[in-house]
């Protein structure tokens, strides 16, 4: 089983980022399970989302402490809170950044990318806050954890019309972006 924990602020779509990667997975043929959890419920605290995916139907419910894979859609959350606990010293740490894993101050044996998730979706979707679909193209394009076909049939689900459409354009530039430099691992 793989396990992943989104940090993003209420409002910025973690929970439409969990919902999407644990569609993606069904349409994949696999077991998956996304749930949130939230500290103040109001619009911009920090809260998480979480992610399993298996192979055999998935029994455990609690948070999830030691992840495969941490997705961090606002970098603002790299001051301030350990984005990084628990991450598996094999595991990814996927940021919405500029800047070079280095320069982040990480203290985590883990890998990390990062991409420029906040200007792929200023390009395609008008707003530089909706970050999660570009997010996760730069994942999967790391991990290979997902088909992009299963990743467009859940985004077409999630999402209609433009916003559909400007949603799995941000996914495939950030995909692309990924795969075009390396992974960048």
């Amino acid at each position: 089983m793989k396990e992943i924990r989104v940090h993003a602020r209420a409002g910025q779509g973690a929970i439409t980022t969990a919902t999407i990667l644990a569609n993606a997975a069904f349409e994949d043929g696999k077991y998956a399970l996304s749930f949130p959890t939230f500290g103040a419920a109001r619009m911009g605290a920090p809260m998480n989302a979480f992610v399993r995916i298996g192979d055999a139907p998935i029994r455990v419910r609690s948070q999830i402490y030691k992840p495969d894979y941490v997705l961090v859609q606002d970098p603002t959350l790299l001051r301030g809170y350990d984005v990084v606990a628990g991450l598996k010293p094999d595991g990814l740490a996927v940021i919405n950044s500029t800047k070079d894993p280095s320069e982040l101050g990480l203290k985590t044996q883990a890998k990390v990318l990062t991409t420029p998730a906040s200007r792929i979706a200023r390009e395609t979707m008008g707003r530089a806050d909706r970050v999660n679909t570009a997010l996760i193209g730069a994942f999967i394009a790391a991990t290979g954890e997902l088909t992009l076909e299963a990743l467009e049939k859940s985004i077409y689900t999630r999402f209609s019309g433009k916003a559909a459409e400007s949603n799995w354009k941000a996914l495939v530039e950030a995909y692309n972006e990924v795969k075009t430099r390396g992974n960048g691992l």
